[in-house]
């Protein structure tokens, strides 16, 4: 029985068996799958997540759901795209679709980023899996007139992905590589100071990389700007029931236990432990 006046529960996520369009490398490492799929998944926000179903590749068989990160959603046109690595043996299992296949999916689930009226500009760094998560920030940024910047980072300029999406959007991007010699945290703090001094940085939004979120952290007290942390952490339901992503956070002083799928995945940079 619902508690009065508590309105009735509404589901924000669900199964479905989602079709996929295309499933395709965009580098030696990544890949690029859009499928078709319900409105309720459509409508997902960036910065959350579903859970996958992987198919099982020769030899292997992947137990849980993989959690993988929004990397783009259309409500008009009814799909859902994700880009992500193939590490494992559920992405191995994932890399293995192709058109018309079906793909078992949960979702959108977490909460995920926040942009705040009054933002005219906002700064994204990310590394890794983090280029993913962070990509769908560049056509919501767009939408609400808020302009961007990109930091990418990566060990070499091909594994920079999403490089691509944020040039579209009208984002101006910075590629920074170790085989370029240009990831160092140091030097990422210098063009992020460079960033604020021109007043181009009204908010941080980070993922991937723990050594850069903590320079963003030290840059935000140091000039009171906010910021927001995607966090990644291993998962098996996705749902807050088996509490396998519980991480601690620095809330007001105190250190808290939240569960990463289901109090974030995205978080106030200031509580984030790296």
């Amino acid at each position: 029985m619902n508690a009065i006046n508590e309105p009735p529960f509404q589901p924000r996520s669900g199964t479905e068996a989602a079709e996929v369009l295309f499933n395709t490398p965009v580098s030696g490492e990544y890949r690029h799958m859009a499928v078709s799929c319900s409105p309720l998944a459509a409508s997902a926000a960036p910065g959350q997540f579903f859970q996958l179903l992987c198919p099982a590749p020769p030899g292997e068989a992947p137990f849980f759901r993989r959690p993988m990160s929004l990397y783009g959603a259309d409500p008009a046109s009814g799909t859902v795209e994700f880009l992500y690595k193939v590490t494992g043996t559920g992405t191995r299992g994932l890399a293995t679709l192709g058109s018309g296949d079906r793909l078992d999916m949960l979702g959108p689930l977490g909460h995920g980023f926040t942009l705040q009226p009054g933002w005219r500009n906002i700064v994204v760094v990310g590394r890794g899996a983090g280029l993913a998560t962070l990509g769908p920030l560049a056509r919501a940024a767009k939408a609400r007139g808020i302009g961007i910047t990109a930091i990418l980072s990566a060990r070499r300029p091909e594994l920079v992905v999403s490089a691509a999406l944020f040039r579209e959007q009208g984002a101006e991007v910075l590629s920074v590589t170790e085989s370029e010699g240009t990831s160092d945290p140091a030097q990422v703090e210098v063009l992020l100071r460079r960033l604020i001094a021109e007043g181009r940085c009204d908010a941080f939004f980070t993922c991937g990389s723990a050594r850069l979120l903590r320079v963003q952290q030290s840059l935000a007290t140091e000039f009171g700007l906010p910021g927001q942390v995607a966090m990644e952490q291993q998962m098996a339901c996705g749902l807050g029931m088996c509490f396998c992503c519980v991480r601690e956070f620095n809330v007001g002083g105190s250190i808290v236990h939240k569960r990463v799928c289901w109090d974030g995945p995205v978080f106030d940079m200031r509580e984030a432990l790296p």
